[in-house]
């Protein structure tokens, strides 16, 4: 698991991440250990995992009984097998997902009654996994094509008693888009053409080209034979919002349904008459899913996927002129910056502000409570991701399902105060109701994630008194190189159950440690005079055992009593974007972008996972808060901006 995900990781590029979904069947008797995977922080990071359950393992649970895991897991005679309690498992499970939104669950045999493409098994087109996010149960070889239409759009007079759901622009353009998409695979084979005569034009022997040139050519085959495609939609919640539909009641559903059900139509209309349905049946294997559409829901500014609004207001800030006679000052900071702090309100919200006789530029000046009276009478109003019945989103999720012949890629999302048992009912709830997939979201649970204090109104840090972990007498450690000013420096880290616990640094002339060792071990030996000695011991080209005795001694004094600071505050586990906070407060001699404060904290941001929210940090193109650490960097979500200084 660890190495597929670093290799994800490796073939990110321009600050676009890798993507990689790991999954493995409940049945399998190492399956406990998957689940527990990522528990461990900075463990596979580059991949999403997800647990296939079947129908029996879930009765098993519902009736609390044994349940029977074999090796291989479809074997009539398995080489090992042993029963365990389906309950204990499922225990595990729920706890992981309520502590660490891992693992996301597949509920395998409804994936496989109701696979389209698996009536071809015996063509190559038996489901294996599914894509990153979940939305496409995929075959070997095979790969996802997403394409969203906007069912925003196609509401006429929104947020009026007069509005509709022009239903004969949909039919039309749904029929389009799958004719868009059955184009999009003929321009895929196209470029795999080219792949495939880079690979003959190589230099390199038949022989080493062979492998790569195989795994080309069956994915053509693949591509061609099933002409897979991925039509959905995005704007779920502004649509039901448009109409007046409270996202969550069993009007919305209904009509959520029929909307899915008339895109299922058509689309399938559309193939079949790409095919001439006399002859040849249907042009492609399977047509329809729902993807998360993170990014398409940004350029449309609608809500995404199938998702109700996360939230329909939020604050940013932005720097301004003092003597700016329209500026509102609303505070002053430590270095004398003045800033504005405004509402930000979700797209079609403003929409409805708009339509309803309100001011938007008034309107985010408001205070709370004023806000708030108006927000009350908008249809978002209870029809947040946190304000809605969960249980009602996820029966909705199942009956949209029945017409989605792939997936639904759904993120539930609870608060930080959510139970274990409701985290298990949800994930019930999701199998009873035909659902294929899930995954929930507690509010605070991915580590170094910043939470707030919803009964006090305002953003809290939480701290608790801790107790350093006990420091073994040998340390796996880090060799991380930096800048400081034009002279070349070295980072020790010394890393304790996979997170910085100590650092060391000085100039790489005064450090004898050759430019290509990256890992090595810190070593603490008995106190001399009072004082502990800490050495380093990596092994060379050959296997020996090099030891470079007293850090201490060998390190630069200068910055010796800061890394003892550093140090002291890893230990007692602060979070880690704190530490490189402190880091970047330190008053020292200097302000270059390769100063040692700024090495060493471009050195601890290498432990942040990803996804950690980034607090008190302001994107400087846009102000956003929405700022996150993404591979050592600082990335906007709401703009894309990246800072990896």
């Amino acid at each position: 698991m660890e190495r597929y995900s670093n290799s994800t990781r490796e073939v990110a590029q321009d600050g676009r991440r890798g993507a990689l979904m790991l999954s493995i069947s409940i049945k399998h008797p190492d399956s406990e250990s998957f689940i527990d995977a990522k528990l461990e922080t900075g463990k596979v990071t580059g991949a999403n995992i997800s647990v296939k359950i079947t129908d029996d393992f879930m009765q098993a649970v519902v009736d609390d009984t044994d349940f029977v895991q074999k090796f291989p897991i479809g074997a009539d005679q398995p080489k090992y097998q042993k029963t365990i309690k389906a309950g204990e498992l499922w225990k595990k499970i729920v706890h992981n997902a309520w502590k660490s939104a891992e693992p996301g669950i597949l509920f395998w045999d409804t994936i496989m009654k109701e696979s389209v493409p698996d009536c071809y098994s015996d063509l190559g087109f038996r489901t294996v996994s599914t894509n990153p996010c979940g939305e496409i149960p995929l075959c070997p070889y095979d790969s996802c094509r997403l394409l969203a239409i906007n069912l925003y759009n196609y509401v006429e007079k929104p947020f009026t008693t007069q509005a509709s759901f022009n239903v004969e622009l949909f039919v039309d353009h749904v029929q389009k888009a799958m004719r868009m998409m059955d184009d999009i695979i003929d321009l895929e084979a196209e470029k795999i053409d080219i792949i495939l005569k880079k690979i003959e034009d190589d230099p390199e022997g038949e022989e080493i080209k062979q492998v790569e040139k195989n795994m080309w050519l069956n994915i053509k085959k693949k591509t061609m034979q099933g002409r897979r495609t991925g039509v959905g939609i995005t704007g779920e919640g502004d649509m039901l919002a448009a109409l007046g539909v409270r996202y969550g009641t069993d009007r919305a559903t209904d009509f959520s349904v029929e909307v899915h059900k008339t895109l299922a139509i058509e689309a399938y209309r559309s193939s079949v008459t790409m095919a001439r349905m006399s002859r040849f049946g249907r042009r492609n294997v399977a047509l329809l899913t729902i993807a998360p559409t993170g990014t398409t829901s940004l350029m449309t500014q609608t809500t995404s996927g199938l998702e109700p609004v996360f939230q329909i207001n939020y604050e940013r800030r932005r720097k301004v002129n003092p003597n700016d006679q329209t500026a509102t000052v609303t505070f002053t900071d430590e270095v004398g910056d003045s800033w504005e702090v405004y509402q930000v309100f979700h797209h079609k919200f403003i929409t409805w502000l708009e339509v309803n006789g309100y001011n938007p530029v008034e309107a985010a000046r408001m205070d709370k409570e004023q806000l708030n009276e108006i927000i009350a009478r908008s249809p978002y109003y209870k029809a947040t991701a946190n304000d809605i019945n969960w249980l009602a989103k996820v029966k909705m999720q199942g009956a949209v399902q029945k017409w989605v012949d792939h997936s639904i890629s759904v993120t539930v999302n609870v608060p930080r105060e959510a139970t274990q048992e409701l985290i298990g009912q949800i994930y019930r709830t999701a199998w009873e109701s035909g659902c294929k997939g899930m995954t929930v979201y507690r509010d605070g649970s991915r580590s170094g994630v910043l939470i707030s204090n919803d009964n006090k109104g305002k953003e809290e840090t939480v701290f608790k008194e801790t107790k350093a972990p006990k420091r073994p007498w040998i340390l796996e450690a880090d060799v991380i190189r930096f800048q400081n000013d034009y002279e070349k420096w070295v980072a020790i880290i010394g890393v304790l159950n996979g997170r910085p616990y100590e650092i060391f640094t000085g100039k790489s002339e005064g450090v004898f440690i050759p430019a290509w060792v990256e890992k090595g071990f810190v070593i603490k030996n008995p106190a001399e005079k009072g004082r502990s000695r800490y050495d380093f011991q990596f092994e060379d080209k050959e296997g020996y055992k090099i030891t470079m005795e007293g850090l201490s001694r060998t390190f630069d004094k200068e910055y010796w009593n800061y890394a003892k600071l550093i140090s002291g505050i890893l230990r007692h586990g602060m979070p880690l974007p704190f530490v490189v906070n402190v880091v970047n407060t330190l008053d020292l001699k200097s302000d270059s972008i390769n100063t040692w404060k700024n090495g060493v904290a471009r050195a601890l941001k290498k432990y942040i996972p990803d996804g950690t929210k980034a607090k008190g940090n302001y994107c400087r193109s846009c102000g956003s808060k929405e700022v996150e650490y993404q591979e050592g960097c600082l990335v906007c979500k709401s703009c894309g901006e990246s800072k990896c200084g």
